[in-house]
């Protein structure tokens, strides 16, 4: 079986315990400091992933190969960012895969881009749009470490005006008012194709929802994702008394095509 070597410029994971990892670029001739002490590049160059090595005060760090979870929570940030919980959830409701075309909004720092871009990649095409450009700027700096640049367009445009790609696969909508790209999106996604909006309060899915209904979307539906780490220590396993609770709510629809003349929503089961 074949491993990996660790090569000078390459995004490592430095791994002391759960609560402390550090995300460093490998540079040669260079050393990363930490309150453990430091450690030198030049040990980790040619070594394999996994491998261990000590700080000069004798602390043992391990050298990890980042997951697109540690580039998404260890992301440079301005704005809150979504948790893999509520990712892993919005990327499933999407249907997104490789080949997947997607307009999503707001970018923010891009942790939810970052995310969608793994998956559509290696011929998928993101199109992100985002008002804000400093927001913008620290999102293609994020996507840059992570190498998922080549499948994203950033855009700096207001998505409230309209959508400009036509035949998607999906939409996705991290913002305050998605209520009003409902419409955009209709006429954007392919029949069938899917909208996917993470909202934090219950009045902004109710406003959702309602435009969802009235341009003709099915399968429309909202759920809260809650997650509850565990202590597992033998004699004394049960659920950390801190968990992850209420970030936000993820609702969901289909495009359908509505027949002339039918009304935009269905009858009441």
């Amino acid at each position: 079986m074949s491993t990996q070597k660790i090569a000078e410029g390459e995004t490592v994971l430095l791994y002391l315990s759960q609560r402390k990892t550090y995300m460093v670029k490998v540079e040669a001739g260079k050393a990363f400091h930490t309150h453990k002490g430091y450690v030198k590049f030049d040990d980790f160059i040619g070594k394999e992933y996994g491998t261990t090595v000590l700080s000069n005060l004798g602390t043992q760090f391990t050298i990890l190969k980042p997951l697109l979870r540690d580039y998404i929570m260890k992301s440079a940030r301005q704005t809150q960012i979504n948790y893999p919980k509520d990712i892993a959830l919005i990327v499933m409701f999407s249907n997104i895969g490789s080949g997947s075309r997607v307009v999503e909004a707001g970018t923010g720092t891009g942790a939810l881009t970052t995310a969608i871009a793994h998956y559509v990649r290696p011929d998928g095409r993101v199109y992100s749009y985002e008002i804000r450009e400093e927001f913008q700027k620290t999102a293609e700096k994020n996507l840059k470490r992570a190498g998922l640049t080549d499948c994203v367009e950033l855009k700096n445009k207001d998505i409230v005006i309209g959508i400009d790609e036509k035949e998607v696969d999906t939409v996705i909508l991290d913002l305050a008012i998605p209520w009003l790209i409902v419409p955009h999106a209709s006429s954007a996604l392919k029949p069938c194709g899917t909208i996917v909006s993470f909202s934090p309060t219950i009045d902004q899915v109710v406003q959702t929802v309602e435009a969802l209904k009235e341009n003709a979307f099915v399968d429309i539906e909202t759920i809260e994702c809650l997650m509850r780490g565990m202590q597992t220590d033998r004699g004394k396993t049960r659920p950390h008394t801190m968990m992850t609770g209420h970030t936000g709510y993820i609702t969901y629809a289909r495009k359908s095509m509505k027949p002339q003349g039918m009304p935009a929503t269905s009858p009441s089961e």
